[in-house]
């Protein structure tokens, strides 16, 4: 068997959560990846040195400016020479630098700039900020050059996967030839089953103690309102190019089955391994090959039992608001994404219910006029305003 290359990987958002598990994975296969470069937002600057110091990045972003003295004397006692690069422009620098894979993993609305800085410079993107290809829509989809667009989110990763044994990624045509639906799973959350009044005084930490993954606390935040669903159905009308009637959210409590598709002679394929991101983020980091071993494999010697059931849009109407949106196109998503990390902080801080997360996201978009998402100014303006309003509606 021939050697494989070693690829060369930019990882932003190294000190999140899908960060280091891609860390992981690269440290676990030295013969398949090497670091070229990691970026963080700023607040764990010793944590980015020994990151940059064990895996031999020759670059380092952050984000803050106001945190590159810390880092450079965090590098300095790791003993790594890493080069600084500062500030939002500096990660958007990292994002095009000369590597043949892009891990995207940076939280929110922050990740756009590197999206298309990223894309721009023909890079491979291994897509983990979803939020960016959702306020992007198509300013980012021009961009993208067949198979040059992975997938990281588990729930996308696994249709990727269905689809791919219709053929090639890239060609399209079996959306329209064979393909009924796309199946999104959703865990439910640690809410599931529990009406609209049962989760009036749901605290931030309920709402942290999410019963299957282990994510940071935006997301988790965002799996409790169930809005990180209605990301996703968004996301994959976008990377499918499919229409928003042929998705399906359906609540899988155990987190197994990651997703799955229909076809139009009545026979589903799906995706399962046990909860695990190093699966998804393998399989970017190494597409079109797989590496073995990346993360355990469901336990075939013991009995399972996967359930399925519909969501219910009365008590988590986030996922209805975001299909909405995402047929309003143009700015709406930019909005809905917006103003919902407005809300989901000022949830986190105590200033706002659990149920006003969506109740609040849903003012903003209802106030809000979409237009077409044609430059990265207009996304940002619009991104903007949402944050503006939110702010004013909770109060800040």
């Amino acid at each position: 068997m021939q050697p494989h290359p070693t690829r060369s990987v930019v990882v932003l958002g190294s000190t999140g959560s899908i960060g280091t598990q891609a860390l992981d994975v690269i440290a676990r296969n030295p013969q398949r990846f090497r670091v070229a470069g990691l970026a963080a937002g700023g607040r764990r600057v010793d944590l980015l040195a020994r990151q940059a110091a064990e895996s031999g990045a020759e670059v380092v972003a952050v984000a803050d400016t106001a945190a590159v003295p810390a880092l450079r004397e965090a590098l300095a006692a790791h003993r790594s020479t890493a080069r600084i690069l500062a500030g939002p422009d500096g990660v958007a620098e990292l994002a095009a630098w000369p590597c043949d894979v892009v891990l995207n993993g940076i939280d929110g609305a922050l990740g756009l700039a590197s999206t298309l800085a990223a894309l721009e410079a023909g890079r491979t993107l291994a897509l983990a900020n979803k939020e960016s290809l959702i306020m992007g829509g198509p300013l980012v989809k021009r961009l993208v050059k067949p198979g040059r667009l992975l997938p990281v989110d588990s729930e996308h990763s696994a249709l990727a996967q269905c689809l791919w044994a219709e053929g090639p990624p890239g060609e399209g045509e079996w959306i329209g030839r064979s393909v009924r639906r796309l199946v999104v799973t959703a865990s439910g959350g640690p809410f599931r089953g529990r009406s609209r009044a049962e989760m009036a005084d749901v605290t931030p930490e309920q709402a942290m103690a999410h019963p299957t993954w282990s994510m940071g606390p935006v997301v988790t935040v965002n799996s409790a309102t169930l809005v990180n669903k209605g990301l996703e159905v968004i996301e994959a009308h976008l990377l499918f190019d499919i229409e928003f009637d042929r998705i399906t959210v359906m609540v899988h409590p155990q987190s197994v089955v990651h997703s799955m598709v229909e076809f139009m002679d009545g026979s589903v394929i799906a995706q399962a391994s046990p909860p695990d991101m190093r699966l998804p983020i393998a399989l970017a980091l190494g597409w079109p090959e797989r590496v073995p071993q990346a993360a355990r494999p469901v336990d075939w010697t013991t009995a399972h039992t996967w359930t399925f059931e519909p969501l219910d849009d009365e008590a988590f109407p986030s996922v209805a608001l975001a299909r909405r949106v995402g047929m309003a196109g143009g700015t709406a998503p930019a909005v809905y994404n917006a103003a919902n990390e407005v809300c989901v902080e000022a949830f986190r801080k105590g200033r706002l219910p659990f149920l006003g997360i969506v109740d609040t996201v849903a003012k903003v978009v209802d106030q809000h006029d979409p237009t077409p998402a044609e430059s990265i100014e207009e996304i940002l303006d619009a991104d903007a305003w949402a944050r503006a309003r939110a702010a004013e509606l909770v109060g800040r």
